[in-house]
């Protein structure tokens, strides 16, 4: 990672889910204050309610778009009392809290120009072009803006204006000169919301980058040609796929590598932003970035890596978060983004925790769902958030505290509980308790958002069709290329079962990618992850070697025969014939076949519905975490306590529209136990807890041996 500083050195430090601050493990629960939108007199008192509700910590965008009076004369409250940054820090560090930076250049916050001033959205010499050579849009409210060609030098230069203007005023409270310990870089940057393969960047800046990125990826041109099947005399020959035109397996490579490079542009534009920063004053703190949220409004297991790439950008930055703007109808949502950044990131955060709601959310909800979400994030082990946003103002509704200082005390209520809950039970010490991981394959990933047959602008609001730029069944291509079925559509199939048979069982577990580092997954016993016709050559070796050191890896439906490049590899066979395959027996029949490797067991398991099975039946025989529970529906974790064994935390969640009598237990035995949300004591008996969960209601419980 780099830090500008030799590792150990730096005073804030980010790693095991935690952020330390001179030695101690910060605790960052905060919230979004918008000075620039609200009246000077009215943020000494707005300060001090959000500090009485318990957050420990202000998240703050500061938007180029409203300081620059003209290009290189900013007005930082000279002008507009309003706009004084270097005084509105001040008063949060008189309050005693922590300050994240949020400076863009790019900050959204509902802005007209999305945080940039209206010279830079009208160049034409900056904007991101899309596949037909024409400017990339990006359609949202209040009205549709350009995106911006982010490998471009001239916009880089533009950025360094703004950055010499704010970037001292930060430096001069970084910790630990004062409070501001973390700054985020850029914002939510997705190619403005073209996530689409073929909607953006196809800019010549981006362009002559991918070209580096496949000799890079390639070493010379005539290994890539032996790939290709084609006969270019150089790099500079190659064109990137404007459109989905794969006809087999031969042209799989050519296209998955454009979205390999879409995942190293947003990495290498936010690294450059970065190193920007530390060279103006923040080299001391931690940088972060927040990919918007994955999956499309509805879904919850497919898809959702590429083009982001949390191990990829967090060799650049400190930490990388997704944003959660979720209601009590979509847990599955929720749990899925949580869990996938537990299993993932350094440290896992929601930079953007919805509190309040934009005017045009389909479904803005209530306080109702404000309490189940918040309980749903600290469930799923995130550990720390910014609440978007906890102060109203225009374009944003129902937030606790209005922006004249006045607040909704119902609001207010929940979220001081929320806080007061993981202050005083310490949620920093917690750990989700989980020895097994689901991995998305990230190959395959690529392989569906390279298949899509229709190129979405960026669309910043679903659309009423339910279509969106994201890929889906509606969307990619069903062409086989020469594989038993269409992998790019069945892999969603698979990981959703998958997915959705553990959540119905009762062995907890976790969500990364392939790309999690071999070395992180040593901290589980069990891998599941899909395979097909061809799978990474490293990837495979790596499996094989988890198995041979001890670990068990379940995968299926396929035995891989070939790599990435569609060359013959074997490496997964060859270790599973090296012995006879036995059943893994079950109550229900087999659920696959075993191989032994090394000391360890590759699982065969042909079904994705068989997957839960044969963790369940894994689970009893090597004693994992596991937990029983009367209703499939509800919902379980578990969260062991990192400096005392006699305690951990654990949440069971009602995430129906219907009453359940729940009764649950778990493998690692209960002790006295309370509800501490509700502060009352728990009966256990026979080992099981009993209680009566509302629909859509979380219950947190804490238990002392």
């Amino acid at each position: 990672m780099t830090n500008g500083a030799a590792p150990g050195m730096r005073p804030v430090q980010v790693g095991d889910g935690a952020v330390r601050v001179g030695g101690g493990v910060r605790e960052l629960y905060g919230a979004a204050v918008h000075y620039w939108r609200l009246d000077r007199d009215k943020w000494d008192g707005i300060l001090q309610t959000v500090r009485d509700m318990g957050y420990t910590m202000i998240s703050i965008y500061m938007p180029w778009e409203v300081h620059e009076i003209e290009r290189g004369r900013f007005d930082f409250g000279e002008i507009d009392a309003r706009k004084d940054l270097d005084a509105f820090l001040t008063l949060i560090e008189s309050k005693g809290m922590d300050i994240i930076a949020r400076p863009g250049p790019q900050i959204n916050s509902e802005l007209t120009g999305f945080g940039y001033p209206g010279r830079i959205l009208a160049d034409p010499e900056l904007h991101a072009l899309n596949g037909q050579g024409t400017r990339a849009v990006l359609t949202q409210v209040p009205q549709p803006i350009p995106a911006l060609a982010y490998a471009s030098e001239k916009f880089l230069a533009e950025v360094t204006t703004w950055y010499d203007a704010i970037l001292p005023i930060l430096a001069k409270h970084a910790y630990p000169k004062g409070r501001l310990v973390a700054a985020q870089v850029d914002n939510e940057m997705a190619y403005f919301f073209c996530v689409n393969a073929y909607a953006s960047d196809f800019s010549p800046s981006a362009i002559a980058r991918y070209r580096l990125f496949l000799q890079e990826l390639y070493g010379d041109i005539g290994s890539l040609n032996a790939v290709y099947g084609t006969s270019y005399g150089s790099f500079d020959e190659l064109d990137p796929p404007r459109r989905f035109e794969a006809r087999s397996r031969a042209d799989i490579p050519y296209h998955v590598d454009w979205i390999a490079y879409r995942e190293r542009h947003l990495v290498d534009a936010m690294g450059r932003l970065a190193d920007m920063m530390r060279d103006r004053g923040l080299k001391d703190v931690a940088l972060f970035h927040n990919y918007p949220h994955p999956l499309d409004p509805g879904g919850a297991a497919s898809g959702f890596t590429t083009p982001f790439s949390i191990q990829a950008l967090e060799e650049k930055l400190d930490w990388v978060g997704f944003d959660v703007y979720s209601r009590k109808e979509l847990y599955e949502h929720v749990k899925t983004v949580i869990s996938y950044m537990v299993g993932t990131s350094r440290f896992p955060y929601i930079p953007e925790f919805i509190a309040g709601v934009w005017p045009w959310y389909l479904n803005p909800g209530d306080i109702r769902d404000e309490e189940f979400v918040t309980k749903a994030g600290l469930m799923n082990g995130v550990k720390g958030f910014s609440r978007y946003t906890l102060v109203e103002r225009d374009r944003w509704l129902d937030s606790p505290v209005r922006r004249d200082g006045r607040v909704r005390p119902d609001h207010v209520a929940v979220f001081r509980r929320a806080n007061e809950v993981a202050l005083q039970h310490r949620f920093v010490d917690l750990r989700r308790a989980a020895d097994v991981v689901l991995l998305a394959n990230r190959e395959y990933d690529r392989l569906e958002a390279a298949s899509v047959l229709v190129s979405f602008p960026g669309d910043f609001l679903e659309t009423p069709s339910g279509f969106s730029e994201y890929p889906s069944f509606m969307t990619v291509s069903e062409a086989t290329l020469g594989f038993e079925e269409p992998i790019q559509m069945a892999k969603s199939d698979w990981f959703s079962g998958c997915f959705h048979g553990l959540s119905v069982g009762g062995t907890a577990f976790l969500l990364s990618d392939t790309a999690l580092a071999p070395e992180r997954w040593r901290r589980y016993r069990v891998i599941v992850l899909s395979a097909y016709e061809y799978l990474d050559a490293t990837l495979q070796a790596e499996l094989v070697r988890f198995a041979g050191e001890g670990g068990i890896v379940i995968l299926g439906p396929r035995i891989p025969q070939l790599d990435s490049f569609m060359r013959p590899c074997d490496t997964l066979g060859a270790a599973l014939g090296a012995s006879a395959g036995v059943p893994l027996a079950g109550a229900d029949g087999p659920a696959g076949t075993v191989y032994p490797v090394g000391q360890g067991r590759i699982v065969h398991v042909a079904r994705a519905e068989d997957t839960a099975r044969a963790v369940g039946i894994i689970s009893a025989e090597l004693d994992l975490v596991r937990f029983t529970k009367s209703d499939p529906r509800l919902d379980v974790t578990v969260h062991r306590n990192l400096d005392v064994p006699g305690r951990f935390v654990f949440f069971v969640a009602n995430p129906t529209d219907q009453a359940i009598d729940a009764e649950v237990g778990l493998s690692i035995g209960l002790g006295n136990v309370t509800e501490i949300w509700e502060e009352r004591p728990v009966t256990v008996g026979a080992g099981v807890i009993r209680e009566h969960m509302d629909p859509y209601s979380i219950k947190i419980y804490e238990s002392l041996q």
